[in-house]
């Protein structure tokens, strides 16, 4: 990764923070986004920088189409290349379909589905002049398997998968490869507030008897971004210790 650029959305806590720290430690150049704590976005590109790499981090909403077109403008001025993008940025509203209201439903698909499109679409114009690229769209296995209280929030997880599959059929001519990624139960800030029995009974369902960590997710990003995974594209990797299989 030495020397090459990677935008990553939604990436000032959680998964992303993780990625952007991993990807920083092996000499990428980061460009993140963030939607709300400007002190905290700095400090962390002040700790990015600390790792002798480029880091910005920019105040963006990648579900709003031109904010996603200058974001990535901005990002070329700024870095002079885009060779890797993270599709990170998520949110839940999780309900039963009886109670979920149309809202809930449009803003978990506007942040989680649309976001990817905006992102991807105006990211691969300058990938294509490069003729490379590598896109990963950070999807769910509850995309995959489903769950209950989670109709919005799985759907917009599940479209995710099949717009990498076409990303992935219509720029593989131009050396631009796309691939997804679907985390099981993930150590985060957000699971740090469950309960130590909910915890165990996640355990119970995973082989590997453990939660997965955000170096996980990212060691995983960093070989879909890299070299050695030049001949995959169009895949769906589950990242979730035996728990889907």
């Amino acid at each position: 990764m030495q020397g090459k650029t990677v935008l990553i959305t939604g990436a000032s806590r959680g998964i992303g923070k993780g990625i952007a720290e991993v990807f920083a430690a092996a000499g990428a150049n980061v460009a993140f986004t963030y939607l709300s704590s400007v002190e905290k976005a700095q400090a962390f590109e002040a700790e990015l920088r600390a790792k002798g790499i480029k880091a910005k981090g920019y105040r963006s909403n990648a579900a709003v189409t031109l904010e996603a077109e200058q974001l990535v403008e901005q990002v070329i001025a700024d870095f002079g290349s885009l060779d890797v993008l993270i599709n990170n940025a998520g949110i839940t509203k999780d309900t039963l379909l009886m109670r979920m209201s149309e809202e809930q439903w449009d803003e978990v698909m506007q942040t989680n589905l649309k976001s990817v499109f905006n992102m991807t679409k105006a990211a691969i114009k300058p990938m294509m002049k490069a003729k490379a690229g590598s896109i990963i769209n950070m999807t769910s296995i509850v995309g995959i398997t489903g769950n209950a209280g989670q109709a919005n929030y799985a759907a917009s997880k599940a479209g995710m998968i099949g717009f990498t599959k076409s990303v992935a059929k219509e720029l593989g001519s131009r050396n631009i490869r796309c691939n997804a990624i679907a985390p099981g139960f993930i150590e985060t800030e957000m699971t740090g507030t469950l309960t130590d029995e909910v915890k165990a009974k996640w355990m119970e369902m995973i082989p590997l008897r453990r939660a997965g960590t955000t170096a996980d997710v990212a060691n995983l990003c960093i070989f879909l971004a890299g070299d050695q995974s030049a001949y995959i594209t169009g895949q769906t990797i589950n990242l979730c210790g035996g728990m889907v299989m």
